[in-house]
């Protein structure tokens, strides 16, 4: 038990046969009563597992205080509410093992599933997938790939900087990678598409520039403000309805296709389920 328990004792554990008399301690985990209502009983167990860890021995009493009058509340309207809504108890007590039945089942599906589905998928069976539903994966937003340098303002080595920036040279390419720790932050991979929104989230100078300006394909963007330098270059755009290009959209892909699997297993092992029942005489229809 913890430390809030010394606290306790005091408060309530050490009175708790003057408060309720006809109660003795409870042997075991749950420890000593330390709440009554009607004939429901808060245990020393019960209120340990609700207590959060790292309170100091203060907050404790407080946390435990306040538990304590809530569980008596939900006890007492509990009471109130099975005593005046009497007609409505065989239809709740339906809907509690209603929901219980669907709790099983559900989880014994999800553990079904878990063992027997096929979660590999092949780039072939992404690009079939793609090839024969591309016009479902229409955009609702603009993508673009590009690279961009935001580094400070006023560098003495500016034009070799952008001389590096625009080349496409591999060894230029990786002069730019070497030199990272001079950049506010960078990106120099622009073979991955970007959600516009994105973009000016991540890059503060675009921001104030018009969205027109900002989306044209092989755009060059230099602009230097108080914020730093940044240089921007716009490799390629996608608008809104567009088809999202395959490699966008592969995670998605994969979703769908898994969720297939999933409720093609799921109707095969129902199928199977109900066929070896009638089989083995354990499912009989009158």
């Amino acid at each position: 038990m913890r430390v809030i328990f010394t606290y306790i004792c005091v408060l309530f554990l050490m009175s708790a046969c003057d408060y309720f008399p006809n109660m003795k301690k409870v042997e075991g985990d749950k420890g000593r009563p330390i709440a009554k209502v009607y004939e429901k009983v808060l245990y020393e167990y019960d209120l340990d597992k609700q207590l959060p860890s790292g309170l100091s021995e203060f907050d404790s009493v407080i946390f435990a205080k306040s538990y304590i009058n809530s569980w008596a509340k939900d006890q007492l309207l509990l009471h109130q509410a099975e005593f005046n809504l009497t007609d409505k108890s065989i239809e709740f007590e339906n809907l509690v093992k209603d929901y219980r039945s669907t709790l099983y089942i559900n989880a014994y599906k999800e553990a079904l599933v878990l063992s027997k589905l096929d979660t590999a998928i092949t780039y072939v069976q992404i690009q079939n997938y793609y090839s024969e539903n591309g016009d479902n994966f229409k955009l609702n937003e603009e993508l673009v790939r590009l690279k961009f340098i935001h580094t400070d303002s006023g560098r003495n080595d500016r034009k070799e900087l952008v001389k590096l920036f625009k080349s496409q040279k591999k060894e230029d390419i990786n002069e730019l990678h070497l030199r990272g720790l001079e950049f506010r932050s960078f990106n120099l991979d622009d073979s991955i598409w970007i959600k516009y929104n994105d973009v000016i989230s991540k890059i503060e100078g675009l921001r104030n520039m018009e969205k027109n300006k900002i989306l044209k394909k092989s755009n060059f963007i230099q602009k230097e403000d108080s914020l730093g330098l940044y240089l921007v270059t716009v490799k390629e755009v996608l608008k809104r309805n567009d088809i999202a290009p395959m490699s966008y959209i592969t995670p998605t892909i994969k979703q769908i296709i898994l969720q297939k699997r999933k409720l093609e297993l799921l109707r095969k092992i129902e199928v199977d389920l109900l066929n070896d029942a009638i089989k083995k005489q354990y499912f009989e229809e009158y």
